[in-house]
């Protein structure tokens, strides 16, 4: 019975560490001084004669400092004794307030990033004329730092974070605008496209903190990352149809507001969605935690039969792949999805959890993938042996042996797991220390590409 006693606490306080190690604002360090505390308290009750999960609940309640965390387990695991123990009648006002001030931030933030897309055009930049490759060099950086002084805020970071903070955005805007790139120059679209992915990890150190060498808070951060995903489309989604009535409103009223629709709506509304969005994950995750592991459990499979069927094809066909660039962005594109998948479902799986039917799928798409990948190395490699190294050319090549090396490694990870000779936390310890090899490449492609091809 004792034995049953112990192994009921250690469930209890299980569950409990899990649910603090979800909360962003907690330190791993302080985590752990909080469960410290919490199973002295645990000893001292046994030790007055109360058995365990008595002694647990009253524990969490006297721990002063964690009431409002202990209320919003409460909320989670309402079928237990949490609602009589923890749960006072009195409102909670402190996190009401709180919520307010995040609102009134976030507007503030959304508002600068919609406001600072407009601050070209007083100095005569139309976006949608001559001056478009201004705007597509620069468009991350309208919203991105809004976004990265949100969570600066919000993670109440220190001064030294924030000057690293400043410090990279003055450096993608020296990047994006400092090298004399002629409108077709093929650097143009590799900054625009890369650009963005450099200044989002630099997001990401806000988000977590400035604790970018924690292997958890750079897992939070993918987490995020896929969430902040969804509510964009939603936004977006629910942009356009808001763009429909007003062009055809104004339209049965004889009024063109294209115009309008072009220059202010379209603009202003994506750089404000794009904090609008990150707000969202951060005050509703209970509702995008059950959306996202979904829509992940139902792409995976689909992405599997579809690679499958792909290669299948090429086998049968005896055909390789097209050289034609348009024809590689779109496998690199694929890819990308992919490696999108994967993170997202390790981020939102239970590490001890056994491995199941969706990790083999998991295996099956990660190995199409990697199969598929080589295939577009060989035609990549061909076209450079062909046509010589260009800016393009270079950049998806160096892509295709990053996502080939990451998911190489990821397969033999996840077959050790499904065989059961690894733990999954290893599959997880190395995307996130990979993501320090996307960081670098990115910034390489913007600061140094521009300069080894003669700003081609």
């Amino acid at each position: 019975m004792i034995a049953d006693s112990d192994n009921d606490l250690e469930g209890q306080i299980a569950q409990w560490r899990a649910y603090t190690q979800r909360r962003r604002e907690l330190h791993h360090t302080d985590a752990e001084e909080l469960e410290d505390h919490l199973r002295s308290r645990i000893t001292e009750l046994t030790g007055a004669g109360l058995h365990a999960d008595e002694a647990f609940l009253i524990a969490v309640k006297r721990m002063g400092s964690l009431d409002e965390l202990s209320r919003e387990f409460a909320r989670e695991h309402s079928e237990r004794l949490w609602k009589q123990l923890v749960l006072p009648g009195e409102p909670d006002t402190s996190a009401a307030a709180r919520s307010r001030r995040e609102l009134l931030v976030m507007v503030l933030c959304a508002a600068a990033a919609a406001l600072a897309i407009k601050v070209p055009g007083w100095f005569g930049l139309d976006i949608s004329g001559d001056d478009s490759t201004f705007y597509a060099r620069n468009f991350s950086l309208f919203a991105l730092p809004a976004l990265a002084a949100y969570f600066a805020w919000q993670r109440r970071v220190g001064l030294r974070v924030i000057g690293v903070l400043a410090l990279l955005f003055i450096l993608g805007a020296v990047a994006a605008n400092a090298y004399p790139l002629a409108d077709d120059s093929q650097s143009i679209v590799l900054t625009g496209i890369h650009l963005p992915l450099a200044l989002w990890l630099v997001v990401g150190v806000a988000y977590v903190g400035g604790e970018w060498r924690s292997d958890r808070r750079r897992m939070d951060f993918i987490r995020f990352t896929g969430e902040w995903l969804i509510y964009f489309v939603l936004i977006g989604l629910g942009g356009g149809v808001l763009t429909a009535f007003t062009l055809n409103a104004f339209k049965a009223i004889d009024l063109d507001a294209e115009g309008f629709v072009q220059s202010w709506l379209l603009p202003c509304g994506a750089m404000a969605a794009v904090i609008v969005s990150a707000w969202l994950v951060e005050a509703k995750q209970s509702v995008i935690e059950n959306m996202a592991p979904v829509l992940t459990r139902v792409f995976t499979p689909l992405f599997a039969a579809a690679l499958l069927a792909f290669l299948v094809a090429v086998i049968w066909t005896n055909s390789g792949i097209d050289v034609e660039r348009d024809v590689l962005i779109l496998f690199d594109l694929l890819l990308v999805i992919v490696l999108g998948l994967l993170l997202y479902a390790i981020s939102a799986r239970d590490l001890a959890a056994r491995p199941g039917l969706f990790d083999r799928l998991q295996l099956t798409l990660v190995v199409s993938a990697l199969i598929i990948d080589v295939m577009v190395l060989v035609a990549i490699t061909g076209r450079i042996t062909e046509w010589g190294f260009s800016p393009n050319k270079t950049a998806a090549l160096g892509e295709n042996v990053i996502l080939l090396t990451n998911l190489a490694w990821s397969a033999w990870l996840f077959l050790g797991f499904v065989r059961g000779r690894m733990p999954f936390a290893r599959l997880e310890r190395w995307q996130t220390r990979y993501m320090i090899v996307y960081a670098v490449w990115a910034w390489t492609v913007v600061l140094a590409f521009p300069l080894v091809f003669d700003f081609a």
